[in-house]
């Protein structure tokens, strides 16, 4: 119980904005299978048990990699992989756990699109069955932490362009290169590096392949980046490889080019849109309970024209977000999804959700500067996955290129 006494000045001890209002003003999410509504539950239940200490670790800009593996232990990482050995997620029931981990912590939804998005998803893919045998289950449970290294410190759109290499030696690979960005690219665990054959009159030389990579292999150096204004409660690494040298097995069969390095990548577009979506919904919902609870000029801020008119605009675009998600997850669902449709999800939803986030911190007043608000942890992770999984500018040429018939890229 809280000991504050109302004084001259100062009526109350703070606000209650950070919890569900359960927004869907649309009854968008009214009709969920139990099934998928159950995932939602453990999702919610989840955020509710490690809220606390994630926000002191996003101010403090640690990684508490229990409480990220803690996914692992309630089978949240399967991010709609259809593989035997995984628990089956419809494509809604990935997107609402992707939703509402956002919706509490952004860095918690980033640990989703790594461990389970991106490398579970690349093991499940592509992976021999000698490979998943040893690690799927160990990924999936969060026993192993898991990094997908693609983005170099030279090649972050153009991807494509990678120059991390890798060639033969005898019956092993030896990699040299650079990754950066590469969440849980330093967390002890192992990484799928993808790099490019160097080994003149093989019969994939010039290919891009993935290969498995233990974090502890001599000449493999993944330090954690510092001084980030978003996403501060996960480590992402600068991977350094210096003849890492690994056995001729270490490399997934089924990776044989980069358009299977993107196949991941679209796959995991949805779950930015769905993440965006939780963000956006934290924001609209903080901003809504303090125009109820703030009183100036003698009056609750929502009996304001202005402040009504700002939130009937964040709730348009909000249930535009969750109309995009959920017909996206219905597309995935009758197998009709196609990559640009992920891309238009993806462009809309994180811009729809940075104005969001803006209007609400703006309607916070100095309150909404305050992380216990919640609003402007938020704004500050929207920034990230606005960039990654593909920036703003990319998405838009895959769907200008779509639409018109002709590339615009360079």
């Amino acid at each position: 119980m809280s000991d504050f006494t109302p004084r001259p000045g100062q009526s109350v001890d703070g606000y209650d904005v950070t919890g569900r209002l359960g927004t869907d003003y649309y009854q968008v999410f009214a009709d969920i299978p139990d099934e998928d509504r159950a995932i939602w539950q453990r999702a919610k239940d989840y955020v509710d048990e490690v809220g606390t200490r994630m926000q002191e670790a996003w101010d403090a800009a640690a990684y508490p990699i229990d409480l990220a593996m803690r996914m692992g232990e309630l089978d949240l990482f399967n991010d709609g992989i259809d593989h035997p050995d995984l628990t089956r997620f419809s494509p809604l029931a990935a997107g609402l756990v992707n939703m509402e981990v956002s919706r509490g912590d952004g860095s918690l939804g980033t640990v989703i699109a790594v461990q389970g998005g991106l490398a579970l998803r690349t093991l499940a893919l592509f992976g021999s069955p000698a490979q998943q045998e040893r690690w799927l289950e160990p990924v999936a449970r969060g026993e192993v932490p898991a990094a997908f290294a693609l983005t170099e410190p030279d090649h972050g759109s153009d991807s494509v362009s990678l120059e991390t290499a890798a060639r033969r030696e005898g019956d092993a690979w030896v990699l040299d290169g650079a990754k950066k960005w590469i969440g849980n690219g330093a967390s002890g665990g192992i990484t799928f590096v993808w790099a490019r054959v160097d080994s003149p009159g093989d019969e994939t030389h010039g290919a891009v392949r993935c290969f498995l990579v233990e974090q502890d292999a001599p000449g493999y150096t993944g330090t954690v980046i510092t001084g980030k204004a978003s996403l501060r409660g996960i480590h992402q690494a600068h991977i350094v490889l210096d003849g890492v040298r690994v056995p001729h097995d270490a490399v997934l069969p089924g990776a044989k080019s980069f358009k299977d390095a993107s196949t991941v990548l679209y796959s995991t577009r949805s779950g930015v849109a769905w993440s965006a979506l939780g963000h956006a919904t934290a924001c609209y919902e903080a901003a809504l309970a303090y125009a109820q609870q703030r009183t100036q000029f003698g009056k609750p801020l929502a009996k304001f024209q202005m402040v009504q008119e700002r939130l009937a605009q964040m709730l348009e675009e909000l249930t535009a977000m969750q109309l995009y998600c959920r017909h996206l997850a219905d597309l995935e669902s009758s197998g009709g999804l196609r990559p640009t449709q992920a891309s238009l999800a993806k462009y809309h939803n994180t811009r729809a959700a940075r104005r969001i986030a803006q209007t609400a911190r703006d309607l916070l007043g100095g309150n909404g500067i305050l992380l216990e608000n919640g609003v402007m942890q938020h704004l500050a992770d929207i920034e990230a996955i606005h960039t990654y999984e593909g920036t703003e500018s990319v998405q838009a040429l895959l769907i200008g290129r779509d639409i018109t018939g002709m590339s615009a890229f360079a």
